[in-house]
């Protein structure tokens, strides 16, 4: 009976671990959900006027809507869509009635449709304001003088438009000019992109546990089975 202490022990002791690893990513999953529904309604809420000084921390996901005119000073961001594959985002600096310089995010054309000229138009814009982390070390370097770029670098972006470093991701615009040539298709901010792994996590812990407590019984049964013989 002695030798099946030790293993019963750490038997007990890994399906404890293992479950509470389990249980503590379930309680994760609830609090992720949560931020993710608190994300949504803030996305979906009645958006209001730009506000003076925006702040990244406080002002992310931000409804707003403004009134002026769509440059032409353009930037394109290569990105990727399941639906269509490569595309290219196009940022533009838009001027408020106020006088302010933005970046509006437009939404996005297909990759032969880059360098299609479009006119500067007067519009109202209502969309999100977003500071996107979209560069990590496998992310290329822009290619300025090519205005291709692979992340959406807000104060860079602004750097080369001459506005200010704040970003409205455009949800619907509204003009009284009907655009010539290919029309640029919004991409709205939403929760797709934010990672919610937890329950992958939840049920490979779970999973280990069981697989733990399997593999104890079994050299258990063939301890005691060799201790018969």
């Amino acid at each position: 009976m002695r030798r099946l202490i030790l293993p019963l022990f750490f038997g007990i002791l890994g399906t404890v671990v293992l479950v509470w690893l389990g249980t503590w990513q379930l309680q994760r999953l609830a609090w992720k959900e949560g931020v993710l529904a608190d994300i949504s309604a803030r996305i979906g809420a009645e958006p209001v006027a730009l506000p003076e000084r925006p702040n990244p921390e406080l002002d992310t996901y931000l409804p707003v809507t403004v009134s002026g005119l769509l440059t032409d000073q353009e930037i394109h961001v290569l990105a990727s869509t399941r639906d269509v594959g490569a595309i290219y985002r196009v940022i533009t600096a838009f001027e408020t009635e106020d006088g302010r310089r933005v970046l509006a995010d437009r939404g996005w054309v297909k990759t032969e449709d880059k360098n299609v000229l479009r006119a500067p138009q007067s519009a109202t814009l209502v969309g999100n304001l977003q500071w996107p982390a979209e560069r990590d070390g496998f992310t290329p370097e822009n290619d300025i003088d090519a205005n291709i770029w692979f992340a959406r670098d807000v104060r860079d972006m602004a750097v080369v438009l001459k506005t200010e470093p704040v970003l409205i991701v455009v949800h619907e615009a509204t003009s009284d000019v009907s655009e010539n040539g290919p029309s640029v298709t919004p991409l709205p901010v939403d929760t797709s992109g934010i990672p919610n792994d937890h329950l992958g996590y939840v049920v490979t812990w779970y999973g280990l546990a069981i697989v733990w407590v399997a593999m104890t019984l079994y050299y258990l049964r063939r301890m005691r089975k060799t201790k018969k013989a």
